[in-house]
């Protein structure tokens, strides 16, 4: 005959080592996961909230919608008052106040980051383009 006959092969006792190499990925791809994405996620969250939760009479704020306004009079802990041009006053949610323009004293919470290109022509940009 051509062709032979395939026998299998006994079976390993331990079976142990087995789950771990197979589980092993997973657990890899989760611990990437959470590192790159929830962990960032739940740490915006938490400053957002925060922000959110110091609104303060006079704060320059912007809206998810992209408004910027003042905030004349917080109503209570879902609701504020602002103010977008002289008297006009409307009644927004706090939660979609998207970014707190004012800095107070007690450090840079809410200053918005100067942009790439407001560094001055510094960097390597900059530099290669001949700008000091």
């Amino acid at each position: 005959m051509f062709i032979s006959t395939a026998w299998a092969q006994a079976g390993g006792a331990g079976g142990g080592s087995d789950i771990f190499t197979a589980m092993l990925p997973l657990v890899l791809i989760f611990a990437v996961f959470y590192f790159l994405l929830i962990r960032p996620q739940q740490k915006k969250m938490k400053t957002h909230q925060q922000m959110i939760g110091n609104l303060r009479r006079g704060d320059k704020i912007v809206t998810a919608g992209g408004v910027y306004g003042t905030v004349t009079k917080v109503l209570n802990e879902a609701d504020v008052m602002v103010e977008i041009t002289e008297g006009v006053r409307v009644k927004i949610a706090r939660g979609t106040i998207s970014t707190l323009l004012t800095q107070r004293e007690g450090g840079a919470q809410g200053a918005t980051p100067a942009a790439a290109n407001d560094s001055g022509g510094g960097g390597l940009l900059g530099k290669l383009m001949g700008k000091k």
